[in-house]
């Protein structure tokens, strides 16, 4: 979920950008940790490649521009193919796409945190200061895909890492979430802020701002 109302166009142009790395590796993450588990659908679907245009939702793309709300092509995982406890391994694969985000952000962060090593002139330069913001785009906007994506909602990842987590008999009584997960997000995201909930604020841009000054060492005010 991003929000791109009242940006300049070289702030959408960065996003785009950060959005076309993150979901490229995201999605990646879980063919790999799929691929490496035991299932061969990942590999044989051509989703073990750094190639974007094998990771993009057409769909969600085109939301993504419309809206600031898209998604990319999910990896396909045959749980039952997967080494060990079906649903352990099948929340392992889910929770590598947001770990992954997580690293993309520590490591977008690392060049801001070292600007006291960098000499003054090239941080007053404008290469330095399209660069800086590019990275702060990069931290900020892996952060909100990860918070984003542990949501325990289907289809996001939160909810197979939930899944894994509970005793079998709980983990099945959610399976009819399922069929109504996409109407339930839809609900929480355009609905319920409209009645004064804001979900996406308190589990998602919040925590992902904090991260984002802990990580960056600046000061953007939340």
């Amino acid at each position: 979920m991003i929000n791109f109302e009242n940006f300049d166009l070289d702030t959408i142009v960065a996003r785009m950008i950060v959005l076309l790395i993150a979901f490229t590796i995201h999605e990646l993450a879980h063919a790999i940790t799929a691929d490496y588990l035991g299932d061969p659908t990942p590999r044989s679907q051509g989703r073990i490649t750094l190639n974007p245009l094998k990771h993009l939702d057409p769909f969600g793309t085109i939301m993504l521009l419309i809206s600031g709300f898209g998604w990319a092509k999910p990896v396909m995982v045959n749980p039952y193919n997967l080494r060990g406890n079906y649903r352990t391994s099948m929340a392992i694969v889910a929770i590598m796409g947001p770990i992954s985000n997580l690293v993309m952000a520590i490591l977008g962060a690392i060049p801001l945190r070292l600007t006291e090593f960098m000499p003054i002139t090239f941080l007053l330069s404008p290469t330095w200061d399209k660069l800086s913001f590019l990275l702060i785009q990069f931290v900020w906007i892996n952060l909100i895909l990860m918070f984003f994506n542990l949501i325990p909602i289907p289809p996001l990842d939160g909810y197979k890492v939930l899944q894994g987590a509970l005793p079998p008999e709980m983990g099945e009584q959610l399976r009819p979430l399922e069929r109504y997960g996409f109407m339930i997000l839809m609900f929480a995201i355009f609905i319920l802020p409209r009645m004064g909930i804001d979900i996406l604020g308190i589990f998602v841009m919040t925590p992902a701002g904090i991260l984002l000054e802990a990580f960056t060492g600046l000061n953007f005010g939340f």
